[in-house]
């Protein structure tokens, strides 16, 4: 910084050279204490990245820590039925209060402020991001650990506004093995890269089907092309996950929380190495 610098970059030219970037992130709400902020993203929808999401918070919480889950899917939020929470746990002057799950994981939803969980969100981009946002700065998360920001699909406004308005350590890719969704992969492998957010690692789901009779694993969707991104990009897979009516059953029944994680291990060492 030269001498004639007062440090007041609101008083300096825009060509100014010590000018310093106007930081866009948003203040978390007063009363809460978040620790770390773990963005599970997909280029594409369908790929089980709310899967991931509520079984790495699973997985996260049985090993001691408070964790917590934003939602930010606004248009197609899954993450309050995997878990049977039905509405958040108050209001006040401070805020709002997030529902608790049965093993104490706190999720804030869109879905637990509608009159019916079907009702559509028939909101425009800027309107969704904004919601988003109130997520961070409006709701009372108390002491948190670990948040989870189960993502919607793709490189949009909500992407953005969640790598722009929160101080996000890390991110986790999800994706499956079909060719396309390899190629939309790497475009979100790429955005973290240009919004400068580690990517911790790939998780792949519905990598195969293993046989209840045999025990053979088969391609399902084709040969995985999971291991050619994670060298190109010099980032680890982290985990194959298999098709399992297991998973598909404890969703729609809202008790994610009684599944075995262990499949999730290398995931969940990425995100406690943070």
């Amino acid at each position: 910084m030269s001498e004639s610098c007062n440090g007041n970059c609101a008083s300096c030219g825009s060509d100014c050279g010590e000018r310093k970037a106007e930081s866009l992130l948003a203040e978390l709400n007063p009363l809460s204490k978040v620790k770390n902020v773990i963005a599970v993203v997909s280029g594409k929808g369908g790929v089980g990245k709310s899967t991931v999401t509520s079984q790495l918070a699973v997985a996260m919480a049985r090993k001691g820590f408070k964790v917590g889950i934003l939602d930010a899917d606004i248009t197609g939020p899954s993450i309050p039925k995997a878990f049977s929470v039905n509405e958040c746990a108050g209001a006040d002057k401070d805020g709002l209060y997030p529902a608790v799950t049965r093993e104490g994981i706190k999720v804030m939803s869109i879905n637990l402020l509608l009159d019916n969980d079907t009702d559509p969100v028939l909101w425009r981009g800027p309107v969704i991001a904004g919601a988003v946002k109130q997520f961070w700065t409006d709701v009372v998360w108390e002491e948190v650990d670990y948040l989870f920001v189960d993502m919607p699909p793709g490189t949009g406004d909500v992407p953005l506004t969640v790598f722009q308005s929160l101080p996000v350590d890390g991110v986790v890719v999800v994706t499956s093995p079909q060719a396309l969704v390899s190629m939309i992969v790497t475009k979100a492998v790429k955005m973290a890269n240009m919004m400068k957010i580690p990517v911790l690692g790939l998780v792949e789901n519905y990598s195969y089907l293993q046989c209840p009779d045999c025990g053979k694993k088969l391609s399902v969707f084709g040969e995985s092309k999971i291991d050619e991104i994670a060298k190109e990009y010099g980032i680890p897979v982290l985990a194959k996950l298999p098709i399992d009516p297991k998973v598909a059953a404890a969703f729609d029944s809202g008790d994610v929380e009684s599944l075995d994680t262990s499949a999730l291990q290398g995931a969940v060492d990425a995100v406690s190495a943070r």
